[in-house]
């Protein structure tokens, strides 16, 4: 289980597990998400959800994985733009964990951007 901070002053924070990163994975959600700019903000975070409620709609949304992606982190009520990119920022981390020495854990820095 992993926690990730929503608000910049760390005084919101949702709890994320090895199944929600997995079920991101699957799905391929943050591919070609970020704009070229590399930042993360709030129509980022709507274009998430837009995404993922196409997906509720469809035949994939009665996927229970994805259901408890939405309830538990994407829907989550202290999800903002900075929670969604903290939330980028341990998927890289979890994705590449195996692979250090790419060095990617140490580059992937918590606040900034993804250029």
């Amino acid at each position: 289980m992993y926690k990730i901070q929503s608000n910049s002053s760390g005084t919101r924070s949702i709890d994320i597990s090895e199944e929600h990163l997995q079920t991101i994975e699957d799905y391929q959600f943050f591919r070609d998400l970020i704009d070229s700019n590399g930042y993360v903000d709030e129509q980022v975070l709507e274009k998430l959800k837009l995404n993922i409620r196409a997906l509720l709609e469809s035949e994939a949304g009665k996927d229970k994985r994805l259901l408890d992606l939405c309830l538990d982190v994407i829907y989550h009520s202290n999800m903002k733009a900075y929670g969604l990119q903290q939330l980028v920022l341990l998927f890289i981390n979890w994705k590449n964990r195996g692979n250090d020495e790419l060095d990617i854990t140490k580059r992937a820095i918590q606040g900034t951007p993804f250029n």
